[in-house]
């Protein structure tokens, strides 16, 4: 049986053994193998502490706002409803293709220290942009591929300036890939010509534009000559990445398993090496544990899990109610909404990467704005009970159910009520905190049996104190065997969510 990290932590959990692993101080150089790579420390402290993260989804892909982010693929599809969409209002795809858009992706009023202020206000930790997404387009100053933000559209290093902005404020950099779809592997499949979802993202076909050969265009389809040197192309340009701009985290999005391991370990000990170098404790994100869990953080997007995780992980989730870009029309989450899903995948040892939507001139809107600062409002009040803390011993309780289920049987819209209790504690635990994912009824008498000596789920030691968090107020309690008795004082409740405080002994 090979031992590895992974095994280690599940040992660990099971027996209540306390864990020593190796630590990135004590290796010199990382090599593009799975040992070498496994004694990278996939979550460090910092990112356990983080909680929230944000992004954005922009490009020239904006323009249009029309569909969603596949619409440079689904504009190619004859009849699809993209594609009439498209011809209605620029014309035929061979006159008007998809790289016409990047000259109307103006971004003139993108402002890095606006959106870096935005971030923080929220209560982000770490951010970044989606640096390129499945259309070939990078949001760098890059010298590997001609289709970047510097050189056409915006004519300005996306990714530079947000990332200077960032690190004025302390918070940790992102820079997501999507562009393991962006590689032309249909060309020899007749039977997938013309059509999407599969292995590519644009729509292969001799008498589509996408399969020119034009040296400098077919670069932005992915229509390389053959597939082994688009997967070298996709290497270079991350790697570019962490030489120029040194992102605390790589987040990758799925399909990542289309690329050949070799070239995923050699990007791996690029970053790795890169963060030795740097004195950075670096992350790596992915989906569909496409980067094994020894290494990696694994992402579940748009969704959650239905218990407690062993080890940290991640959920991306977008602000819209169902777009990751901007799309005129679009209907936003409320905050509410959004802050109760959050609590419940904090409580289950979770972080949460959030989207929002630009549009292609670089306003992010007032409707975004107003729910994020709802958002960051509901934070500073309570971030104590957010930030730096780790699961209890079980998630919570509740009656709330997951309708549009996804993955592990969570979604990112779940309608949490009061009924519906979530628990964290302070990585000291000298405080534990009971958050109600709803408003509470003033005078009601909560019995808390989750928390009773009778289900062994005592605090992590003896309860000195209980109060409301927002105001300090303190709370009638009693612990008996068999429940926790908590009398809720008639006072006016946070609209979003309430927390309790635990003060423990």
């Amino acid at each position: 049986m090979k031992i590895n990290r992974l095994t280690i932590v599940v040992l660990c959990l099971i027996t209540g053994v306390s864990c020593i692993l190796p630590e990135n101080n004590q290796v010199k150089e990382f090599e593009p193998t799975f040992e070498s790579l496994s004694k990278h420390k996939a979550a460090p402290e910092w990112f356990a502490d983080a909680k929230l993260g944000m992004y954005f989804h922009w490009g020239p892909y904006s323009v249009p706002a029309y569909g969603s982010a596949w619409y440079p693929c689904n504009m190619y599809i004859k009849g699809s409803d993209v594609n009439k969409f498209h011809e209605k209002n620029f014309g035929p795809i061979e006159e008007f293709g998809y790289e016409d858009f990047i000259p109307m992706f103006t971004a003139e009023h993108f402002d890095a220290e606006d959106w870096a202020d935005l971030f923080q206000t929220t209560g982000a930790k770490f951010a970044g942009p989606v640096a390129q997404h499945h259309d070939g387009f990078a949001m760098w100053d890059s010298k590997v591929n001609p289709w970047n933000a510097l050189e056409m559209g915006p004519k300005r290093d996306i990714v530079g300036e947000l990332f200077e902005s960032l690190r004025k404020r302390d918070i940790k950099t992102l820079a997501t890939f999507h562009h393991a779809r962006n590689g032309q592997r249909n060309a020899n499949t007749p039977e997938y010509w013309g059509r999407n979802g599969f292995n590519s993202h644009y729509p292969y076909h001799p008498d589509l534009p996408t399969a020119t050969t034009d040296p400098k265009l077919r670069k932005l389809f992915g229509n390389w000559e053959n597939i082994e040197d688009f997967n070298q192309y996709w290497l270079d340009q991350v790697e570019e990445v962490v030489d120029k701009y040194n992102p605390d985290i790589l987040w990758y999005d799925s399909w990542l398993n289309m690329i050949p391991e070799e070239k995923i370990n050699e990007m791996l000990a690029y970053h790795f090496n890169s963060g030795l170098k740097n004195n950075q404790e670096v992350v790596v994100c992915s989906k569909h544990q496409d980067i094994p869990l020894e290494i990696g953080i694994d992402d579940l997007e748009q969704g959650g899990r239905r218990d407690i995780y062993p080890l940290p992980w991640m959920t991306d989730i977008t602000l819209s109610q169902s777009k990751w870009m901007y799309v005129e029309g679009e209907t936003y989450k409320d905050a509410a909404l959004v802050v109760r899903n959050m609590i419940d995948v904090w409580s289950k040892n979770g972080t949460v990467l959030l989207n929002i939507s630009p549009r292609a001139d670089g306003v992010i809107n007032q409707e975004q704005r107003d729910i994020l600062k709802k958002i960051g409002d509901w934070m500073k009040v309570h971030g104590e009970a957010v930030y730096g803390t780790r699961p209890f011993k079980i998630f919570g309780y509740g009656t709330a159910t997951a309708d549009d289920a996804s993955h592990d049987g969570q979604s990112a819209k779940v309608k949490y009520t009061a009924n519906d209790v979530r628990y964290t504690v302070a990585k000291d635990k000298k405080s534990m905190y009971v958050f109600f994912l709803g408003v509470p009824e003033g005078g009601e008498q909560i019995k808390m049996r989750t928390i009773g000596g009778f289900h062994r789920n005592l605090p992590p030691s003896p309860i000195k104190n209980i109060k409301l968090l927002e105001t300090g107020q303190n709370i009638e309690w009693k612990l008996t065997p068999q429940t926790l008795i908590i009398n809720m004082p008639e006072v006016e409740y946070n609209p979003i969510a309430s927390v309790l405080k635990l003060e423990l002994e």
